[in-house]
């Protein structure tokens, strides 16, 4: 194998569902600035907008989507440029 190509930095990381609040620990070497206390040892942080644990597809939750108020919001919007 070649010397030299594997990362030196490759450590436990804390990653943080930031809209569950969910935090997981994995192996990365992912740059982080913050660091978070998980059960008396600190591991560096990295925010998450979603992750398994909030995505609609590994939760089977589905969201609803309000496309009638959209659509009445674009014709109101765009209404003055009728002919």
């Amino acid at each position: 194998m070649k010397a030299g190509i594997h990362p030196e930095n490759y450590r436990l990381v804390a990653f943080k569902d930031m809209s569950n609040n969910e935090i997981f620990l994995t192996k990365s070497t992912a740059e982080a600035k913050e660091t978070i206390d998980v059960d008396g040892v600190e591991y560096p942080l990295i925010k998450l907008e979603i992750s398994r644990t909030s995505h609609p597809f590994y939760t089977g939750k589905k969201k609803l989507v309000d496309t009638a108020g959209r659509i009445d919001k674009f014709k109101n919007k765009y209404s003055k440029f009728k002919k």
